[in-house]
């Protein structure tokens, strides 16, 4: 489906050069943030709380939610940051008028969040080893659920892109769904141990299935299948890379 690999290459190398031009802002902050929760939450309440029925400590449990959580932000902000500003400055009609393909262009978007999420990831899981000497289980596991949230959450910041008006309309989307459904979805703590009404509630949250997979990968442990969790996360990165294909087809607020 690309036939023009070196468009592709060209566009995703200007989504990836924004990012790192910019590491102050998109690389470092997160780190910070998480050597933070890692040293208060993890080291100095932590310690004092009664985590053996899970099998973890509760540094352990937290950083597979940290690094989950991290991905989801870089990837989501990188490509919904990009994307407005190019409608912003209207110089978003260089990448339309160019010679690729609609599947083309939103995979070379793709590109730098892909990187941006799994640079950040991997930084938030290297900075847990200054804490605790936490070794992945499942390397290749953990990659893949990288690959596919990466995926999930570029497209939605696309999607949120092209339908906000302002700056303000581009953060609804993060700060009243995507955040509270996160750290909902068990960073901090297991779904297990809130009141079972919650607890049914939660399996209807995706992003459960997308912490679940993480902790999984770096720790054997989740609170629900990691066959459903792959299932979960691979549907929806397919579902919305097409359905952000489909709105750069039809220009849904890219012609106007």
């Amino acid at each position: 489906m690309i036939t023009n690999p070196i468009g592709v290459i060209a566009l995703s190398k200007r989504e990836i050069l924004r990012f790192l031009s910019a590491a102050g802002q998109t690389i470092f902050p997160p780190l910070v943030t998480s050597l933070l929760f890692m040293y208060i939450f993890g080291v100095a309440i932590g310690s004092r709380i009664d985590f053996s029925e899970t099998g973890l400590s509760y540094l352990e449990f937290i950083i597979p939610g940290l690094m989950t959580m991290h991905l989801i932000s870089s990837s989501y902000e990188n490509t919904s940051a990009s994307l407005f500003i190019a409608r912003w400055h209207n110089h978003i009609q260089e990448v339309l008028l160019s010679p690729l393909s609609y599947f083309e262009m939103v995979l070379g978007l793709l590109a730098g969040s892909l990187l941006r999420g799994t640079i950040v990831c991997l930084g938030v899981y290297g900075i847990s080893q200054f804490f605790y000497p936490l070794t992945i289980v499942h390397p290749w596991i953990l990659l893949y659920f990288i690959f596919t949230i990466s995926i999930i959450f570029a497209c939605a910041g696309m999607i949120a892109a092209l339908w906000a008006e302002d700056f303000g309309m581009l953060n609804v989307w993060n700060i009243y769904m995507i955040v509270p459904l996160v750290l909902m979805g068990g960073v901090f703590h297991p779904v297990g141990m809130l009141p079972q009404l919650v607890q049914d509630i939660s399996r209807f949250n995706p992003m459960f299935y997308l912490v679940n997979g993480i902790r999984y990968s770096v720790t054997n442990i989740s609170d629900v299948s990691v066959i459903l969790c792959a299932v979960v996360s691979f549907t929806a990165a397919l579902v919305l890379f097409f359905l952000t294909v489909h709105l750069f087809k039809i220009g849904y607020k890219l012609r106007t």
